[in-house]
């Protein structure tokens, strides 16, 4: 390249001392020299510039081409962006349509557990309960007949003691000095069948409420049985064994 800049040097020597031609501006040079520095031009050229030269001659339809390159590179993937939001969105669909379905079942699933445990639980409290009304009726029924016994037990001991105290006294009633004894035996036997009537009658009350009293304290373990049965099905505790809760 120092060679392009050297004979241009010196072709510019070379005009400047050429002899002019008056009265123009124009001058004489030799020819031979002026070839041979044009020729070393030449060759002192790199052939990029040449290549250059024809990049800028067909700078227009590169560029023409590049843009036309460039607008199809962008509507292709303009195109394939469109096709990949749409599979996205319709993966997206399919996905958000599998999950809603698989929460429904798992919805309905524990919707029918919760009534199968809500109908175990139920059906159990009812036997529970139908099991303490009939023991009740049982304890009942018993202490009814109980205290029925005792009771006519005891009205015939007092109506015993009565009759027995009426034929004394019909026979001593004819012995003036033994009317004051048998009046006063008549009045004893007869309290004490009164008494023996009211003992019988509070042993008979003291049974009757003891049996309702141990009733009563099993119908209560039933029923906090029940309540802390329902407390652990909302608490999602399962099931609970009512038979080892009354075993108990």
């Amino acid at each position: 390249m120092y060679r392009v800049f050297e004979a241009l040097d010196e072709l510019v020597a070379i005009v400047e001392e050429a002899r002019g031609i008056p009265p123009t501006r124009n001058c004489i040079v030799p020819r031979g020299d002026v070839l041979e520095l044009l020729d070393d031009v030449r060759d002192a050229i790199p052939g990029e510039l040449d290549d250059a030269q024809d990049v800028l001659d067909h700078r227009d339809k590169i560029v023409s081409d590049a843009r036309d390159t460039a607008d199809t590179t962008v509507t292709t993937a303009d195109e394939q962006a469109r096709q990949t939001v749409t599979a996205a969105r319709e993966e997206a669909d399919r996905i958000l349509s599998d999950a809603k379905a698989h929460a429904d079942r798992m919805v309905a699933e524990a919707g029918a557990h919760a009534d199968h445990l809500v109908a175990t639980a139920q059906a159990e409290a009812e036997r529970v309960i139908a099991d303490g009304k009939a023991e009740y009726e049982s304890v009942t029924g018993r202490a009814r007949t109980e205290s029925e016994r005792m009771i006519a037990a005891g009205q015939a001991a007092y109506e015993r003691s009565v009759a027995d105290g009426r034929a004394e006294q019909e026979r001593l009633v004819t012995q003036t000095e033994v009317v004051r004894a048998a009046h006063a035996e008549s009045a004893r036997l007869i309290d004490s069948a009164q008494t023996e009537s009211d003992r019988l009658r509070e042993e008979c009350d003291l049974y009757v409420d003891s049996k309702l009293a141990d009733f009563e304290e099993t119908l209560h373990g039933a029923l906090r049985t029940v309540g802390r049965g329902r407390q652990q099905l909302r608490a999602g505790g399962g099931v609970p064994d009512y038979a080892a809760e009354f075993g108990r």
